[in-house]
C-alpha cells in the first residue's frame, strides 16, 4: 500500500506528541507523508479547545484541508473533538470523529495497523522530542475546560518511558521534553492506598531517565509549582550534566484574591517561595510561565499584584492569555466579565514587563558557558546558527552546519534583540 497523509496539530505539547504517535503507527502500513503540493488521502486533525481561538483555527483548518484534498477522508482528534463532536462531525470530509484519546490504538487497528506501538521512535524533522509521560487532571481550576475533555489521570509505565527514551536517543534526538497534562502528578493514579516509601513520583521517573546512557539532555515541561518537590529539585541538581536548569511553572496569576477566584492551590508567597528554594538549589535557573489576564472581576490593584510579583521571580518569558470564557466552566458565569479592550490592554503592560525580565536574565548570562541544542542556519546571515540553550534561551552564533542537531557549549557574549549572541567553546 502506498497513500498519501497529512497532520495537522493544534495546541499542546500532548498533542503534538500523539500526533506523531499515530503517524507512525500508519506508516507501518505504508502511510506516507504528502509533500506540500501533493494531495492527500487522508488527513488527520489535532484539535485544541484551551480557547475559543483554539476552536475556530480547528474548524479553519478542516476546512481548508477539505478544500486543498476533496477527495480525503478527514480524521478528527483532539480537545475539540471531544468537547464539540456534533460540530466537528458536520464540517466538510470529516469521516471520523475520536472523541477520547483512549481510543488511538483501537483507531489504528480500525485502519489495519496490526502491530500497535507503544511509543514514538522520532520526531520528525525537529531535533527535540517531547515524550508523553501521563493524562489527565485531578484539579478542577475554575477557567479550564480540559480536565472535561481528556481521559481520567493515567500515568505511563515508566519501562515504556525509558524504552522510547532509548529509541528517541539512538535517532539523534538530542533534546527529551518531558510532557503531559499534568505532568507533576506523575504516579498519583499508582500510589493510591500505598505506604509513602512505596510512592512512585515525578522525581523517580526524571531520575531514571538521567541515568540512561548517551548524549542527550531532559527538560521538564509544564509544571505546578507545589509538585516541584525537594525530591524533583535534589534530582535536577544532582544530574545537572543531564537535567536543564529551567522550570516553566505555571502561575496564572499574581494575586492571591484572583488565584482563590481561579480555585489554584497557593498563594503567591508560597510560589515565590518555592522558585526561591530553586534558585537555591541550582545555578542562575531560567523560570518561564503562562499568565491569563482579565479574569473575571480582576481589578487594576489585582492585576497590579500580578505584576509584582512576576517582576520578584524575574521569569525570562510569559505565556500570555486573555482570560477565554470555555462553556462548563465556572469562571464563564462568573460576574464582572472584562471587556476585551481590557485584557488587551493588560497583555500590552505584561509584555512590556516581560521584555524587562527577559533583557535582565539573558544579561546575568553574559560570560556563562551555556549549552545549546543546535537546531538551524539563522535565516539572515551567513555562517551562523541559532539553537536554544539549556536557559531556554535563544542563541545565535558562528558554527559550521553540521553541528545542526547537536549539543554544544557557547560563551555567551551580549545581548541583541530577543536572543544571545555567543561563541562557540573550541
Amino acid at each position: 500500500m502506498s497513500a498519501k497523509l497529512k497532520t495537522v496539530t493544534l495546541g499542546c505539547k500532548v498533542n503534538q506528541y500523539e500526533t506523531e504517535f499515530i503517524r507512525e503507527g500508519l506508516a507501518r502500513i505504508g502511510y506516507e507523508d504528502a509533500q506540500q503540493d501533493e494531495k492527500a488521502d487522508l488527513c488527520i486533525v489535532n484539535t485544541c479547545t484551551v480557547t475559543n481561538e483554539g476552536d475556530s483555527k480547528s474548524r479553519k483548518v478542516i476546512r481548508q484541508l477539505a478544500r486543498e484534498n476533496p477527495d480525503s477522508r478527514i480524521v478528527v482528534m483532539g480537545c475539540y473533538a471531544t468537547r464539540a463532536p456534533e460540530e466537528v462531525e458536520a464540517l466538510p470530509n470529516v469521516a471520523e470523529v475520536v472523541t477520547d484519546k483512549r481510543e488511538l490504538p483501537d483507531m489504528l487497528g480500525r485502519f489495519g495497523v496490526v502491530d500497535i506501538p507503544t511509543g514514538i521512535s522520532g520526531f520528525g524533522n525537529r531535533h527535540r522530542a517531547y515524550v508523553k509521560v501521563q493524562d489527565g487532571c485531578l484539579l478542577r481550576c475554575s477557567y479550564c475546560i480540559i480536565p472535561h475533555v481528556r481521559p481520567a489521570l493515567t500515568s505511563r509505565p515508566m519501562q515504556h518511558i525509558l524504552d522510547e527514551v532509548d529509541r528517541l536517543v539512538a535517532n539523534g534526538y538530542r533534546e527529551i521534553v518531558l510532557t503531559g497534562i499534568h505532568i507533576g502528578h506523575y504516579g498519583v493514579d499508582w500510589n493510591m492506598h500505598k505506604p509513602r516509601e512505596e510512592w512512585i513520583r515525578l522525581a523517580n521517573l526524571v531520575q531514571e531517565i538521567a541515568q540512561r546512557p548517551g548524549n542527550f539532555r531532559i527538560r521538564i515541561s509544564s509544571i505546578e509549582a507545589t509538585e516541584v518537590t525537594k525530591e524533583l529539585i535534589a534530582v535536577m541538581a544532582e544530574f545537572k550534566e543531564k537535567i536543564t536548569p529551567h522550570l516553566h511553572i505555571c502561575l496564572q496569576s499574581g494575586s492571591d484574591s484572583v488565584l482563590r477566584r481561579m480555585r489554584r492551590r497557593w498563594s503567591k508567597k508560597t510560589f515565590i517561595n518555592r522558585c526561591n528554594l530553586i534558585r537555591e538549589a541550582l545555578e542562575n535557573p531560567s523560570f518561564t510561565t503562562d499568565v491569563i489576564v482579565g479574569f473575571p472581576g480582576e481589578t487594576e490593584a489585582e492585576f497590579a499584584e500580578t505584576l509584582d510579583t512576576v517582576q520578584q521571580v524575574g521569569f525570562s518569558k510569559i505565556h500570555m492569555f486573555p482570560f477565554s470564557a470555555r462553556r462548563g466552566t465556572p469562571a464563564a458565569e462568573m460576574e464582572n466579565q472584562l471587556p476585551k479592550q481590557v485584557k488587551k490592554d493588560r497583555g500590552k503592560q505584561l509584555g512590556l514587563v516581560e521584555d524587562q525580565m527577559r533583557e535582565e536574565y539573558f544579561a546575568s548570562l553574559i560570560g556563562s558557558e551555556l549549552e545549546v541544542l543546535v537546531e538551524a542556519k539563522d535565516r539572515n546571515s551567513d555562517g551562523q546558527l541559532v539553537g536554544t540553550a539549556c536557559r531556554y534561551a535563544p542563541v545565535q552564533f558562528t558554527g559550521e552546519e553540521a553541528m545542526i542537531g547537536s549539543l554544544v557549549k557557547v560563551i555567551a557574549e551580549r545581548v541583541e534583540g530577543d536572543r544571545i549572541l555567543a561563541r562557540l567553546v573550541v
